[in-house]
């Protein structure tokens, strides 16, 4: 399927990419990235070739990845802010035919700046008629994007998606949040992350627009800019929108505002409640091709859950709790050693590594990750269950907890928290808080104060690794 050829004969003149100097219709858009193909094609690139894309989030960068795409070829955004050596292990691994970046170079690969591919396909086309120079694979089962993992409990992964998985994925992100013509999304997230990339297609598949604002534009200035009816945040984003009182009042006016990531404290939430913002709760995956579970109407209450299950994904429990995915949205498998390595068990089954239960009317709610899980006293303690206790709790805004050696239980859960300056609950208060809500086993042993959090590279993760401590239990 051409995703750009149909939306331009559905949607026609209708805004597809916008941008702060100019709108492209689905038409243009089809064009352009024509234009681009077919200049990819004519440096010798050809349909199933590794593109590695470097560059932080711009129009250009957009363009170039949906040339890509017409072109049949494989798009690899790269996380941008990565240190030399981790993207020079990623590409070594990639084995891209092609590195396109907008100012880094990297010896022995080729590599080629965004704005000249752009300015040369669009130059070699003027006074042109629109042509496809290119083979173009017609397979729904194609392989059309490399997404690497956050890399949150170890080295990140190379996940391949086929045109299928992006399919459905936005067919059933889109039925449950309604994104069509005359809607605008913001590009909010890194479109090397899954939930950046996907957005894209939600955009072919219902011909609701998407905004690219530009490069150090926050994003309170791009909801001034655009006409937005639908933003995607993680939870630092959205702390910044309601502390700015002009960014409040956008965010109240659009049809949704999609929060994932990470899981969200009581205080954000109830601020984005008191505020009428329209709330949706997500869980998702980069191998599920983003959004697994959601909240079906915009959330009234802090919820533990994660939503509902959408359409075209299926979800079943382990005998040990762990949640097992499969469908459509399901990628094709881990990119190693220049093959596609699938992981699912004999039934098709994808082990998520995500703890968590599943009620009949397919709420989801997640209690944390199986690789974190330690025991004391001789009971599971899922340290994500903890975060979420004292998240709920006023006055701290983030939380992270790990195992800690204890004579006694083997084990013991201690917390880091980062708590607000204008109200800042004491150690005392804390435990007690914790003790109702949890129990005292798995009440924190301890608590450390944090001011600024050590995070994954490129990332504003919080690196787990870095808190957790290596020596074993006495």
């Amino acid at each position: 399927m051409d995703l750009q050829g149909r939306a331009a004969e559905l949607f026609g003149n209708s805004p597809a990419l916008r941008m702060p100097e100019k709108t492209l219709s689905f038409v243009e858009y089809n064009n352009q990235s024509a234009q681009i193909a077919n200049h990819l094609c004519q440096k010798g690139l050809r349909s199933g070739d590794i593109i590695a894309v470097v560059s932080p989030n711009t129009s250009d960068m957009v363009l170039v990845l949906a040339g890509v795409l017409k072109a049949g070829m494989i798009a690899a955004p790269l996380n941008y802010r990565f240190p030399e050596h981790l993207l020079k292990g990623t590409l070594d691994n990639l084995r891209p035919q092609l590195v396109l970046t907008q100012q880094v170079s990297f010896s022995c690969i080729r590599t080629e700046a965004i704005a000249s591919i752009i300015e040369n396909a669009i130059e070699n086309a003027i006074g042109n008629p629109v042509r496809e120079d290119f083979e173009f694979p017609e397979t729904m089962e194609r392989a059309v994007s490399i997404i690497h993992t956050s890399a949150s409990t170890g080295v990140a992964k190379a996940a391949v998606h086929s045109l299928s998985n992006h399919w459905y994925s936005a067919l059933g992100s889109n039925d449950n949040i309604p994104f069509g013509t005359g809607d605008c999304w913001l590009l909010s997230l890194p479109l090397y992350h899954i939930g950046g990339y996907a957005l894209l297609f939600r955009s072919l598949v219902s011909g609701g627009a998407v905004a690219v604002g530009r490069l150090d534009d926050p994003i309170s200035l791009s909801l001034q800019k655009f006409p937005v009816t639908h933003l995607s945040v993680v939870p630092t984003q959205l702390y910044r929108l309601l502390a700015d009182t002009q960014s409040t009042k956008h965010l109240r006016r659009l049809k949704a505002v999609l929060l994932g990531g990470s899981p969200a404290p009581k205080s954000l939430i109830d601020d984005a409640i008191r505020h009428n913002i329209p709330l949706y709760l997500s869980y998702g995956s980069t191998e599920m091709s983003t959004q697994i579970a959601t909240s079906p109407k915009p959330i009234n209450s802090v919820a533990k859950n994660s939503g509902q299950l959408l359409p075209y994904r299926e979800l079943k429990n382990a005998a040990d709790g762990e949640l097992l995915v499969k469908g459509p949205c399901l990628f094709k498998g881990y990119l190693r050693e220049g093959a596609i390595q699938p992981q699912t068990d004999n039934d098709g089954w994808f082990h998520t590594a995500d703890i968590g239960c599943i009620e009949k009317d397919a709420t989801v709610t997640v209690l944390g990750r199986k690789d974190n899980m330690f025991i004391s006293g001789g009971e599971n303690i899922h340290p994500e269950e903890i975060e979420k206790a004292l998240m709920m709790i006023d006055g701290i805004r983030e939380a992270l907890v790990v195992a800690i050696p204890d004579n006694e239980y083997g084990h013991r859960p201690a917390a880091f928290i980062e708590t607000f300056k204008e109200n800042n609950p004491n150690d005392d208060t804390i435990t007690r808080i914790m003790n109702a809500s949890v129990g005292k086993l798995k009440t924190p042993a301890r608590y450390y104060r944090i001011r600024e959090w050590n995070t994954l590279p490129g990332s504003q993760k919080i690196n787990r690794a870095w808190y957790t401590p290596t020596a074993p239990p006495p």
